[in-house]
């Protein structure tokens, strides 16, 4: 039987298994920044990788949700969150290790960076699904907006701090070397979700259980939702030309406008502030124009934007410009995170948490090796600035799904799913996921 969150007599922050999680995700996340800067810069600068190169090396770190999204979500239904969360942890710890240790020994190549990525990405699926799927086993209902800020604000604070920690280190000490901050931050990680206490039964399948049974269930409860079915497409869409940015960005700043990695690190740091303000504001912004409406126009209003990356100059007014383009498109993207993420966790059932996100991985997350494949063959073939170009036309197209949807009239979003689709739970493996539509 799923565990009833614990009564909160405050905000969520009062609760210490709560900070334990934050303060896990701090470190995780913490670390995962710095080798946002570092890795590319190890294949660019220590391997002279070609943009093609760093293209494969995003699609890599992210081919997971593709390779065994929907499978994930139905093993982590049938398993205890928290010790998940820690193996991922120690998993993506000692692959990351690996690198620094290779490249002092004189053996590192792009195939073990290639390798490490594809490791960290798996392990990074279920880390995510379970994270998501054990917010709900936490906080009540009513604290889940609250909750899920806190956590984008640490995610924030972290894309804040990261990247000019990491360009310093990779400055420093050399770019392999800084990866060992990401491996220590997945190491503390692991120690902070030790130290949560709630106690949490393992799950009990139905008598009938079968893999492909409950990968089908998680896929009908997404696929039945109007509202999941236009958020998943409209994320999928903005996630592909994100990956095209994280292909093409460290080409673009190290070979057009020729910044060093400390540069690189501030660059990205000041375009994460941007981040962070919209998780600071978007419980705020939900409250006061609506959940639904939060989710329509932040992307709307913020995408825009994007035009100021491909617009960049060379010298420090470019690497402005190029700041100030995903400052503003990380507030909005941070702000639809925190509105849309909330309200899947309050829509579904229980039991399906794990399901219902590693199905909405598997559609939003998908999107992303792909977009690093894109972004590396565009960077090659035309350029990093076209490539970016072609970026920022993605995510001008990117809100259309969510205008084009019932989504637009709506300034609440509902709290529960429909009663006949939560029935309907139960034979879903039997009449397979219901048609788009």
């Amino acid at each position: 039987m799923p565990v009833t969150p614990r009564a909160a007599t405050g905000g969520p922050l009062r609760m210490p298994d709560f900070r334990l999680l934050l303060a896990g995700a701090a470190t995780g996340q913490l670390g995962a920044q710095v080798t946002l800067v570092a890795l590319p810069l190890v294949a660019v600068l220590e391997l002279q990788a070609s943009a093609f190169e760093v293209g494969l090396l995003t699609a890599a770190e992210t081919a997971a949700f593709l390779l065994i999204g929907l499978p994930a979500g139905a093993w982590t239904d049938r398993m205890r969150k928290r010790p998940l969360m820690i193996r991922a942890d120690i998993v993506r710890a000692a692959a990351m290790a690996s690198i620094p240790l290779a490249a002092v020994a004189g053996a590192l190549t792009m195939t073990q960076l290639y390798a490490v990525a594809l490791i960290t990405g798996v392990a990074t699926v279920f880390f995510d699904v379970a994270h998501q799927s054990y917010l709900p086993h936490l906080l009540p209902k009513e604290q889940l907006v609250a909750g899920n800020g806190a956590l984008e604000t640490i995610r924030s604070s972290a894309q804040v701090t990261g990247p000019g920690l990491g360009g310093g280190l990779v400055q420093l000490v050399g770019a392999h070397l800084a990866i060992v901050a990401d491996a220590i931050g997945y190491a503390l990680s692991a120690l902070f979700l030790l130290g949560v206490k709630q106690h949490e039964d393992r799950p009990r399948p139905a008598p009938n259980a079968s893999l492909r049974r409950d990968m089908a269930e998680g896929v009908h409860f997404v696929l039945r939702q109007p509202l999941l079915r236009v958020i998943a497409l409209t994320t999928g869409l903005g996630n592909l030309f994100a990956a095209v940015l994280m292909a093409t960005q460290t080409v673009y700043l190290v070979r057009v406008l020729g910044l060093e990695p400390g540069a690189i690190g501030l660059v990205l740091s000041a375009a994460a502030v941007g981040g962070l303000a919209g998780a600071l504001c978007a419980g705020a912004i939900a409250a006061r124009v609506g959940q639904a409406r939060t989710i329509l126009l932040s992307l709307l209003v913020t995408a825009p934007f994007a035009l100021l990356w491909p617009l960049s100059g060379t010298g420090a007014a470019g690497a402005a410009l190029f700041a100030a383009g995903s400052g503003v498109t990380f507030f909005g993207a941070v702000v639809y995170n925190v509105a849309q993420v909330s309200f899947r966790q309050t829509l579904c059932p229980p039991r399906l948490l794990g399901r219902m996100n590693a199905t909405l991985r598997f559609l939003m997350w998908g999107t992303l090796p792909l977009g690093g494949l894109l972004g590396g063959t565009l960077a090659d073939a035309f350029g990093p600035r076209t490539a970016l170009a072609c970026c920022a036309a993605g995510f001008l197209v990117a809100p259309l799904p969510l205008l084009l949807s019932p989504l637009r009239r709506m300034r609440d979003l509902p709290t529960a799913a429909p009663a006949d689709d939560a029935a309907d739970g139960a034979d879903a493996a039997a009449r397979g996921p219901a048609p788009v539509g």
